[in-house]
């Protein structure tokens, strides 16, 4: 016998719960390091918590999508989404999705439009790093420089605003 597969806000709840555990790996060695320079095993571990949320947030974002694109017909399930939040009154879900979306993408695909666009916010909701400002596999890490890629997931608000966003979509989407 199957089971039950589990709808995208209980999946959103798993993905939560990782998120935090990574989340307070990095907020204990961050505090650990007290400003000081990271190098070995704790450079290492915070790395490896950044790649966690990085990955999370990549999974539960097209989880979402996947389990949410049969609410339309066909072509792309973001832009559309969005449309129909803007349609449906919901400017500021549909700005919170499309800068996610974006934010998605770029630790997906790196630089190009949905970076560019990033850096153009005037409300980020996003903390986007230049490009020359990413931390190097060699260079010691302080919380200054933070091994981020291109979109900071380390920023506590960045997976919570997230799977928030996500949910709340969802269950707009569910209500229709």
């Amino acid at each position: 016998m199957m089971a039950e597969s589990k709808n995208v806000v209980e999946l959103v709840a798993l993905s939560q719960a990782n998120g935090k555990t990574a989340q307070g790996t990095i907020a204990k060695i961050l505090q650990n390091a007290g400003g000081s320079d990271l190098v070995g095993a704790d450079a290492e571990a915070l790395r490896a918590a950044t790649i966690e949320i990085e990955l999370a947030a990549i999974d539960i974002y097209s989880v979402f999508e996947a389990r949410m694109q049969h609410h339309f017909r066909r072509g792309p399930f973001s832009r559309k989404l969005k449309a129909l939040l803007v349609e449906s009154g919901k400017a500021d879900l549909a700005g919170k999705i499309h800068q996610y979306y974006l934010a998605i993408n770029v630790l997906k695909h790196g630089k190009g439009e949905s970076y560019r666009e990033l850096l153009r916010e005037p409300t980020p909701l996003v903390v986007v790093r230049p490009a020359e400002d990413t931390s190097s596999e060699e260079a010691p890490v302080t919380d200054a420089a933070r091994p981020v890629g291109l979109v900071d997931v380390t920023d506590p608000s960045f997976f919570a605003g997230l799977t928030a966003a996500i949910i709340e979509a969802a269950k707009f989407l569910e209500k229709r």
